[in-house]
């Protein structure tokens, strides 16, 4: 089909390099360490969803997850100078943060449908503090039109004094914390129902991150986590 997804060339060339860079930064900067990398379907398409505390959590999912992975950014970092180069150079897709954007839903599809993982945030934005706030229904959305599975990502350490306290070589310690993949419940309802049950899904993702975040970072989901062995 013409309009299956592919990965255009320069971004397969600029990808790696801009992991490579990534990485190093924070091996240098911080203790990065890494858990439940046996979580990942590796060669398999799944919604990566992560907590969103500060501008260090794509770059730092991104640059360890194993293979391609398609991220999706806040339009407003497109226009900051350093920020956007970087996003455009890897080729994040831009979002309307709290828009309903049916283009890019219908784009995140074909993404998932060709065969690539793709890595959002539920909330749909940063927090700047690292306690979550509460999930839009998008990423519900997303698994119910491909019926693919959820990886949840806990990111813990990535606080905006980040780069503060790696510059003054304190190397702050920084972890991805990778779930088990969630298979969410298959929607049947309509109208004000479906509604309902999109939010139920939504915020179960959460609770499935809540489960793998320390206390002061689970948010409106303290009291709700989900904990997995």
């Amino acid at each position: 089909m013409s309009d299956t997804y592919r990965v255009p060339l320069r971004y397969k060339i600029s990808r790696p390099v801009l992991k490579a860079v990534f990485r190093l930064l924070f091996l240098t900067l911080g203790r990065v360490t890494i858990t439940g990398k046996e979580n990942i379907p590796r060669g398999k398409p799944c919604v990566v969803a992560m907590n969103h505390v500060s501008i260090f959590d794509p770059p730092l999912a991104g640059s360890f997850w194993p293979g391609p992975l398609e991220v999706i950014g806040a339009i407003d970092v497109f226009d900051k100078p350093f920020e956007g180069k970087i996003l455009r150079f890897y080729g994040v897709i831009p979002v309307h943060r709290g828009d309903y954007d049916r283009p890019l839903l219908t784009r995140m599809i074909r993404i998932i449908e060709a065969g690539y993982p793709i890595l959002i945030s539920p909330e749909g934005t940063r927090s700047h503090v690292p306690g979550m706030m509460p999930a839009k229904q998008g990423i519900a959305y997303l698994v119910e039109k491909t019926g693919v599975p959820v990886v949840p990502v806990a990111l813990v350490g990535t606080t905006e004094d980040f780069w503060q306290r790696a510059k003054h070589g304190e190397k702050p310690p920084v972890e991805i914390r990778i779930g088990k993949p969630i298979v969410l419940p298959e929607i049947t309802t309509k109208g004000t129902e479906r509604h309902e049950s999109r939010q139920y899904n939504a915020d179960l993702v959460m609770r499935y991150l809540a489960g793998l975040l320390p206390l002061e970072y689970r948010g409106v989901y303290a009291e709700s986590a989900i904990f997995t062995t």
